[in-house]
Parts: C-alpha cells; sequence; structure tokens
C-alpha cells in the first residue's frame, strides 16, 4: 500500500509564512514599545499627563507594571510564532487583543501613541487570523 502526499505549490505557503513572520515582528516590535512604555511609568509617574476626569483611572505605577507584563508576554509569543507554533497563534490573537484593551484605557494619557499601538495590534489579529494551513 502506498501513500501519496499531495503538496500545494504556489504561492500560498509562502504568504502564509509571510504573515506569520508579519505578525510576530510586529507583536515583537509593539511588545518592545510596551516594555518601555511600562517601564516608563514605574520609573516616573511624571512623564505620564495627568487626567483628573478620566472614567477608568488607574495607579500610574500599577499601570506600568500591567504594560510592562503584557510587553513581555507579546514579546514571547512572537518567538513562538517565529518557530510557527500553532499555540503562538493562538495566543497570539489573544495578547494581542488585551493590548488592545490596554492601549484604549490608556488614551487619555498618550492619544497618539495608544492609537497607533492600537492599529499595531489590529494587524497583528488580522495577519494571525487570515492564515490558513493545510
Amino acid at each position: 500500500m502506498t501513500t501519496t502526499t499531495h503538496h500545494r505549490s504556489g504561492s500560498s505557503g509562502v504568504a502564509a509564512g509571510g504573515l506569520v513572520t508579519f505578525a510576530a515582528v510586529l507583536l515583537f516590535v509593539a511588545g518592545i514599545l510596551d516594555l518601555f512604555r511600562g517601564i516608563m511609568a514605574i520609573a516616573n509617574d511624571a512623564v505620564y499627563v495627568s487626567t483628573p476626569d478620566y472614567i477608568f483611572k488607574f495607579d500610574l505605577t500599577s499601570w506600568g507594571w500591567i504594560q510592562l507584563i503584557l510587553g513581555v508576554m507579546a514579546m514571547g509569543v512572537s518567538a513562538g510564532l517565529f518557530s510557527r507554533a500553532l499555540w503562538a497563534r493562538a495566543v497570539g490573537v489573544g495578547i494581542a487583543g488585551l493590548l488592545i484593551i490596554a492601549n484604549f484605557l490608556s488614551i487619555p494619557y498618550y492619544p497618539v501613541w495608544s492609537l497607533t499601538l492600537i492599529a499595531l495590534y489590529a494587524f497583528v489579529i488580522w495577519a494571525l487570523c487570515t492564515v490558513r494551513e493545510d
């Protein structure tokens, strides 16, 4: 009994690999940016603009630890994405979603920065969700 393996030829596999690599690079870079933002908040709260009437008000040192931990997690998941691990794709979508929420909550402190990172994480989710592997 012989078995045959069918390989799809063409650029489909290359495109899938390219999207995962794209998501891994974006997740790593955005994770580093969140890591630095967390370090800024932990080291010196004065770098953030105070917003006294913001509904979602947090202690900025605590917020810095949240950003730092999520940034480290994003960088760790991106390492899994570089190795093409399936778990990393699922966790990558989850961590990018959490980071979108975290950046939404920090819009009053750094609006342009937060919106930029939200866009980066949205691209990560798109790239990880559109890849189909055989």
